[in-house]
């Protein structure tokens, strides 16, 4: 079974089967080895504990761990199912509104592809451009594909999770925060992607 994330745009996806494709050449096994090996040897349960064991273990990238791991437990990735998985982040209302905010101005640009993660909503073009996840404590996290200088308001990320294109963070604490300044800044980066 082949299980890739949902909206992803087709250079995502060429690079998701490039990984699938040189996943033998750059480690002597096949992705079904693999699968087959992490079902027997595994001893973690948590898809993060389980990417660490087989980088510790076997020296394989997250992306790699990644791809093996959604094909050998499918349904513990939960990629196919972006409604599932939105609904399950975004459960604050505080956060959902800023939420609805940035698809707003986000959707207002042409050719944006959304897709939906785990721990993050992104936004792409021909690359990610923009991703927003909750943020501990109320409101959400925005990272943008521009440098901290584009603006005094925005940070350097670290350790969002997200795609290293994103090179700046906004916390945004209500939807009055997607403002035209805000906008002119996504708009900036997804001229980048």
């Amino acid at each position: 079974m082949t299980t890739t994330p949902q909206g992803l745009t087709e250079q995502q996806q060429k690079w998701f089967a490039s990984v699938r494709a040189n996943l033998q050449r750059e480690t002597g096994k096949t992705l079904e080895d693999w699968v087959e090996l992490v079902k027997r040897e595994c001893p973690e349960t948590r898809p993060k504990a389980r990417t660490d064991w087989l980088k510790a273990t076997y020296g394989i990238g997250q992306n790699r761990a990644a791809t093996i791991f959604g094909v050998a437990f499918p349904s513990e990735m939960g990629w196919d199912d972006a409604d599932g998985l939105r609904a399950a982040l975004w459960t604050d209302p505080d956060g959902t509104a800023i939420l609805a905010a940035i698809e707003a101005a986000v959707t207002a640009l042409p050719d944006v592809v959304t897709g939906q993660r785990k721990s993050f909503t992104a936004w792409s073009r021909k690359s990610q451009f923009a991703a927003l996840k909750p943020a501990r404590g109320g409101g959400a996290v925005l990272g943008l594909a521009v440098t901290p200088e584009a603006d005094p308001r925005l940070l350097e990320p670290r350790n969002e999770g997200w795609s290293d294109r994103l090179k700046a963070k906004r916390v945004l604490a209500s939807p009055a925060d997607v403002d035209d300044g805000l906008r002119s800044l996504l708009k900036a980066a997804w001229e980048r992607s």
